[in-house]
């Protein structure tokens, strides 16, 4: 699955469990890494190679538009291989079911066109996360 889930309540973990996974594939990964954050608060917990971009100064207010931010950064290297997204909702705002399910879509669509993976973390609780995407929620 090129689109993956960290999904809870606040302060559950899931930051620090994407930073990890995010610094962990720096060691590893031949290509290059890109984490996204609404704050800079992260920013000096990551790895050199990991390349961090925080999203408060782009008013970014939609899933859509936060699309072609994605875009975007896809645009100016063919050689990322990981994008690392933490805390969607903080940036782009309350999203229904209906709009996850749409992000997701078109995220696994940029996912295949690019050879790009996913790792997004969210607050909400699990239950009231679309049951279509259960499966890409990461245990």
């Amino acid at each position: 699955m090129a689109v993956r889930y960290l999904i809870g309540e606040k302060g559950t973990g899931k930051t620090k469990r994407l930073i990890d996974m995010a610094n962990n594939a720096a060691t590893t990964s031949e290509g290059n890494l890109v984490f996204i954050d609404d704050d800079s608060r992260h920013m000096y917990e990551l790895h050199r190679n990991v390349r961090f971009v925080e999203t408060s100064n782009y008013h970014i207010s939609s899933y859509s538009e936060f699309l072609g931010f994605i875009c975007g950064i896809l645009s100016q290297n063919n050689d990322i291989l990981e994008i690392f997204i933490d805390g969607l909702t903080n940036i782009v705002g309350t999203m229904d079911s209906e709009a996850i399910l749409s992000f997701s879509g078109r995220l696994d669509e940029l996912a295949t066109e690019n050879g790009v993976k996913f790792f997004i973390s969210n607050n909400m609780p699990a239950d009231t996360f679309p049951a279509q995407l259960k499966s890409q929620i990461i245990q």
